[in-house]
């Protein structure tokens, strides 16, 4: 039933990623993020907004360098640690955006429980993206196992095309085919990750909102 609902899943995943959003005006969230109560804030999901305007960034990020990225949401916290080795492209991409405040106030709007947590799209629409793509094809000997953070893409782009749109593998093993760019893992805040999990339904949004109030960068030689 698993490897059916990978297979199922995967043939329509992950929505595209360079896709024009809706309009809609940004909203000054003022949740409370969920800390480590061990439970989820109830919060209205911001207002969604446009989100393809931005622009590539034209240079990788430093390899000398461990660069995270911490997801602050109603839910709690987790630290994403990037490769940039594995995915130049898309993790300077990833961490221009989040410097930019492109995450900021944003939901996850697809939880499969047991499979995936997604989110990155300010449209809340599943298509939205940040106006172009990168592309970081991964390994053919590539895994998707609990704590990969990866790139959304339809099935009609290229393998390793991303947007803004990622995410988090929640299962042991998503078996997944080497496709989506592979940026990193998550490496503190399991927990969270696990918290919003549990709020899937099935395939789609959670049972309540889960909104990323923001992404902070952390730089280190």
């Amino acid at each position: 039933m698993r490897a059916f609902l990978a297979v199922l899943v995967a043939a329509s995943f992950l929505t595209a990623c360079g896709g024009d959003g809706s309009d809609g005006s940004a909203t000054d969230t003022t949740a409370s993020t969920g800390g480590n109560s061990g439970e989820c804030a109830d919060v209205e999901p911001p207002d969604p907004r446009d989100a393809g305007s931005q622009k590539a960034p034209t240079a990788a990020l430093d390899t000398s360098k461990t660069y995270t990225l911490t997801f602050e949401t109603t839910c709690g916290s987790f630290t994403v640690t990037l490769d940039p080795k594995l995915a130049p492209k898309t993790t300077a991409s990833l961490v221009a955006l989040a410097r930019d405040g492109y995450f900021d106030d944003t939901i996850f709007h697809r939880v499969v429980p047991g499979f995936v947590i997604q989110g990155g799209d300010p449209t809340q629409s599943g298509s939205g993206g940040p106006g172009y793509t990168t592309v970081d094809v991964p390994p053919s000997e590539a895994t998707y196992t609990k704590g990969v953070v990866a790139m959304a893409k339809s099935p009609a782009e290229a393998p390793g095309t991303a947007g803004s749109q990622f995410f988090v593998v929640t299962g042991a093993d998503a078996g997944l085919p080497p496709e989506y760019a592979i940026v990193g893992t998550v490496t503190e805040g399991m927990d969270a990750v696990e918290r919003i999990d549990a709020l899937g339904v099935a395939d789609g949004p959670p049972s309540k909102p889960v909104v990323v109030t923001t992404v902070k960068v952390h730089e280190s030689s």
